[in-house]
């Protein structure tokens, strides 16, 4: 099969197009999915240059960050090279394994993103990535077990579902982690983002207001999307921007930036506020200050594995409607390279697909 294959940590050269890659075999639990398309992410790029490597301290480059050997993984232990990555899968079931649920043959399917232990599926410890610990999407097939596999109905094309998995159920763990309802105002930075997208439309769904952050060239497409007010990406003075627009607080911020922002973002959050994070590409090391945490009454949450039956229920929200795809573009997996630049450059809003 044609596949990309990622053969160590390093720049974009580490990324190889195969025409002759070895199809998966089954094991007796797995599905068989014939790729039709696959949505691009950060975890793909921090993966490929090591960005998860606790030596580095900056913002997500794209470039190659630890040198060959060193721990490069979300999860903390190495990973097994060669990888073929893409965790945001949309396809058809072409086969499942002698003990796999027959019935999925056939079927338009998404692939829950984190691979979990069935013999004990609450245990977050035992949660692998799909495209990371595990072969991913970026290729014609891939393999997973039939219990990760969810049928999808819906109008939209390939490209489009393909644009949900990791950006939206990231979203919607960050909300739930930092329990947003009706009432709540959300800061959202980076909103032009794949994930910063999915976080209004989300909270939109939950009955919170919005209050979104981006680049000016941007803008006009954020407001689609219809915050109560769009801000500068790196404001000069987040508090002034923030009461201009007829807001002295937030209750929630949303977070998927770090870097320099963070501590302005904290000092606007009302008493009581939730900080909620799933990334920090603008740089992991922040400056914090601990009084306005414990002053301010404010709570904490990190949001990386989900729940069980999350998954599920965005699988919902798509097929009722109650969400729509960011699509900016789509590139065949020969022009991979091509993608993973316009990817990295982040000039687009919304979500980068590949289409075997």
């Amino acid at each position: 099969m044609r596949a990309i294959v990622l053969t160590g940590h390093g720049d974009l050269d580490k990324l190889e197009f195969h025409s002759d890659w070895p199809e998966p075999d089954l094991g007796p639990n797995d599905a068989l999915i014939r790729v039709l398309a696959t949505g691009m992410n950060n975890t793909d790029v921090n993966t490929r240059s090591g960005w998860y490597s606790k030596q580095v301290r900056e913002g997500t480059t794209g470039d190659a960050q630890i040198d060959e050997g060193d721990d490069g993984t979300w999860g903390g232990v190495g990973l097994e090279f060669p990888r073929i990555q893409g965790a945001d899968v949309c396809g058809r079931v072409e086969a499942v394994g002698a003990k796999g649920d027959a019935s999925l043959i056939g079927k338009r399917v998404l692939i829950d993103t984190w691979i979990r232990d069935w013999s004990d599926p609450d245990d977050m410890n035992k949660c692998k990535y799909f495209g990371s610990e595990v072969d991913g999407g970026y290729a014609e097939f891939a393999k997973t077990d039939c219990r990760q596999v969810h049928p999808v109905q819906s109008d939209l094309s390939d490209a489009e579902l393909a644009t949900f998995a990791t950006s939206y159920i990231t979203a919607e763990n960050m909300l739930v982690q930092a329990k947003v309802g009706a009432g709540d105002r959300v800061l959202v930075p980076g909103a032009s983002g794949g994930v910063g997208s999915a976080l209004i439309q989300l909270a939109h769904r939950r009955g919170a207001e919005v209050i979104a952050m981006c680049g000016a060239s941007k803008r006009a497409q954020v407001e689609a999307l219809s915050p109560v007010a769009v801000l500068d990406r790196v404001p000069a003075d987040l508090a002034a921007d923030l009461k201009a627009a007829g807001w002295e607080t937030a209750s929630v911020v949303a977070d998927v930036v770090g870097g320099p922002m963070f501590q302005p973002m904290l000092d606007v959050l009302e008493r009581g506020g939730r900080y909620t994070c799933a990334g920090a590409i603008a740089g992991p090391i922040v400056e914090f200050d601990l009084r306005t945490f414990y002053l301010n009454d404010l709570v904490f949450t990190g949001a990386t594995i989900i729940a069980p039956g999350l998954f599920a229920d965005l699988v919902g929200y798509i097929e009722r409607g109650e969400v729509k795809p960011m699509l900016a573009a789509t590139y065949a997996l020969e022009e991979f390279h091509e993608g993973q630049r316009a990817f990295i450059a982040k000039e687009h809003v919304g979500n980068i697909v590949v289409v075997p």
